[in-house]
């Protein structure tokens, strides 16, 4: 992977505020990045060793099982890991060749939310219970653009019109209770994008709804990406919701990557077991009635990841070799990237 070079924030004309240029077109670029957490059973290693990188209105999906790391990636990324107990002992996260592990505090601060914004999972936990929506949209435009009230409020209606809330006007002092599911997560969309930032991560942006509106918000998600031409990192453990909308597809497990690749690759030739295993668990209309294969086993616990590919007590594939050295993700094809001592095989199978 190629690394960015340094970059120096410019000033924003009109409002004096500092915004950045991306070098070369790369957003951002995690080097190594390393995540611990210290508990009294031990260290559990979350992050060993990620690497990528996120260009200019590119659209990148980080998949994997729960557990694998992807939301604490997320976190890293946002400096919004609760440190301790978490731990970054090694890498870098640099955005427009800026270093976010080592930005002071202000600007650090700066970054999140107006330049880097990030949807949650859960929007009835996210959202506060005892304010209206439209005055938490709002909020944004107070304490980052220092709006007055009605012209913060104003935006706040604007944006939930953007993101299709049926009668923003009225709904605007509606509280978070009095929408459904998909409606909130319509919401905390508008809030993500009020500040117009240039890297939206969506951690889980469809957990928890039904598949139509999952469809709805994906879409509206890719919408919102290709008109502002951020660059978009989706989190999710579903093959499925993804296929429609990354450009380029990462696969986690134990807290590396496994395989790196375009869409359109990766689903028609995994290089990878585990890869291969999600896409055969994805139920499919010429299979109806027939058994989903699953991948057998658990993930590992992080306190005591296995000696060598982490993945080789469930690999169906697995060798002696598997269980002793540690396989590096290296380049297998043109674009194309797996940590597996088989990788070549896998691609022919």
């Amino acid at each position: 992977m190629s690394t960015t070079t340094s970059a120096a924030p410019q000033t924003r004309s009109g409002d004096g505020k500092i915004t950045y240029t991306p070098v070369d077109g790369r957003l951002l670029d995690v080097e190594d990045l390393h995540v611990e957490f210290h508990t009294e059973d031990g260290v559990a290693k979350a992050i060993n060793g990620v690497s990528f990188h996120l260009d200019q209105g590119e659209s990148l999906a980080i998949l994997g099982e729960s557990g694998s790391g992807k939301s604490v990636t997320a976190q890293a990324i946002m400096g919004i890991l609760d440190m301790p107990p978490a731990k970054i002992p090694e890498g870098a996260i640099k955005y427009c060749g800026l270093d976010l592990l080592t930005m002071p505090d202000d600007q650090r601060r700066w970054v999140r939310g107006a330049e880097i914004a990030m949807i949650f999972q859960d929007a009835l936990s996210s959202l506060n219970p005892v304010f209206p929506v439209g005055w938490q949209i709002a909020e944004m435009f107070r304490q980052h653009r220092g709006m007055n009230k009605s012209d913060s409020l104003a935006q706040a209606v604007r944006l939930m019109e953007r993101v299709s809330i049926p009668a923003a006007k009225d709904r605007v002092k509606a509280y978070p209770h009095q929408f459904s599911g998909g409606m909130r997560q319509r919401i905390m969309i508008a809030m993500a994008i009020a500040l117009d930032p240039a890297v939206l991560i969506a951690d889980e942006p469809t957990t928890a709804l039904d598949v139509t509106v999952q469809a709805q918000i994906m879409a509206l998600l890719q919408e919102l990406q290709q008109e502002r031409q951020m660059g978009l990192i989706l989190i999710t453990h579903d093959l499925g919701v993804v296929a429609d909308v990354a450009d380029r597809i990462a696969v986690m497990y134990a807290g590396r990557l496994v395989e790196t690749a375009n869409v359109y690759d990766l689903y028609a030739k995994p290089a990878h077991p585990y890869t291969r295993g999600l896409l055969e668990s994805i139920p499919r209309l010429d299979q109806k009635g027939q058994t989903l294969a699953a991948i057998g086993g658990l993930p590992p616990n992080l306190l005591r990841i296995p000696p060598g590919c982490a993945f080789n007590p469930r690999c169906r594939m697995a060798q002696d070799i598997c269980r002793t050295d540690r396989p590096e993700l290296r380049e297998v094809a043109p674009g194309r990237k797996s940590a597996c001592h088989f990788a070549e095989e896998v691609l022919d199978a």
